[in-house]
């Protein structure tokens, strides 16, 4: 219920589509900490500003770098095809600087994405490495 009255008050303010972006995220730290995640960050912008990660999560001894994707409905697909090829590079990008920043290990972080689809009753699903570190040629 606390999520709903949160994204009331954010859609007051905010446009439609930022307030639902920040909904899902919302639900995908929960989400992500019940199976055990340990978040570390939030919204993390790379000091150019060209980039920005949703959540970042350790996931045992592997650092994950989530991208959150919500839709109201899975009617054009599920939300994670909005995950482009521009998209994966600039998140690697930010991830790059975030891990070199952090001293991680580039061979102990991954991608995941979690898609949220609204309803009546929210539904979430994970995708763990959903992308590779580097861009295949």
């Amino acid at each position: 219920m606390s999520d709903w009255l949160r994204h009331r008050a954010r859609a007051r303010i905010w446009s439609p589509d930022m307030a639902s972006g920040r909904r899902g995220e919302d639900l995908a730290h929960r989400f992500l900490q019940r199976r055990g995640f340990r978040v570390v960050a939030r919204n993390y912008r790379a000091r150019s500003g060209a980039g920005e990660i949703d959540l970042v999560a350790w996931d045992g001894d592997t650092l994950a770098f989530v991208e959150v994707k919500a839709r109201r409905t899975e009617e054009h697909g599920t939300p994670d095809r909005a995950v482009d090829a521009e998209k994966r590079q600039a998140l690697r990008r930010t991830a790059r600087e975030y891990a070199r920043r952090a001293r991680i290990d580039w061979g102990r972080v991954r991608f995941d994405v979690v898609n949220v689809v609204f309803g009546d009753c929210p539904a979430l699903s994970h995708i763990p490495d959903a992308f590779p570190r580097e861009q295949a040629l």
